[in-house]
């Protein structure tokens, strides 16, 4: 039977499994899309804290060498 013999009713039914099949996957990957991003904003905010823990660790450091140099003029 060739391409064109087929039956209607079976050439929609293999449209409609490949189209909920298209559905499923679409669905996955807009979930897992959806958790990226959500990943994403949480890597970005721990990224901001930790930028600006290390800015207050360099000015700490750089006040105890300040302190200490004026130590040792003293």
């Amino acid at each position: 039977m060739s391409q064109s013999e087929k039956d209607p009713s079976s050439e929609l039914a293999a449209l409609e499994t490949k189209l909920d099949a298209l559905i499923s996957q679409f669905n996955a990957l807009k979930n897992e899309n959806r958790s990226l991003k959500i990943k994403q904003d949480a890597l970005v905010r721990e990224k901001a804290k930790l930028l600006e823990k290390t800015t207050l660790a360099k000015a700490r450091v750089e006040a105890m060498i300040t302190r200490l140099k004026a130590m040792e003029h003293d």
